[in-house]
């Protein structure tokens, strides 16, 4: 429920996707991935930071 709110409010420009990624409880790796499985746009990331990111987690 949580994760699903957090992608509501990230999808309607409410609240950044760092604080999005904060109340869904995840890595904002983990909610960019979230985005992608629910075919939300997510702000767009080089490819290398994402590595880097996920490589963190």
């Amino acid at each position: 429920m949580r994760i699903a709110a957090a992608v509501q409010w990230y999808a309607e420009r409410r609240i950044s996707q760092e604080k999005a990624a904060e109340i869904a409880g995840q890595s904002r790796a983990q909610f960019i991935d979230e985005l992608r499985q629910r075919k939300v746009p997510a702000i767009q990331l080089d490819e290398d930071e994402l590595d880097a990111e996920l490589a963190d987690d």
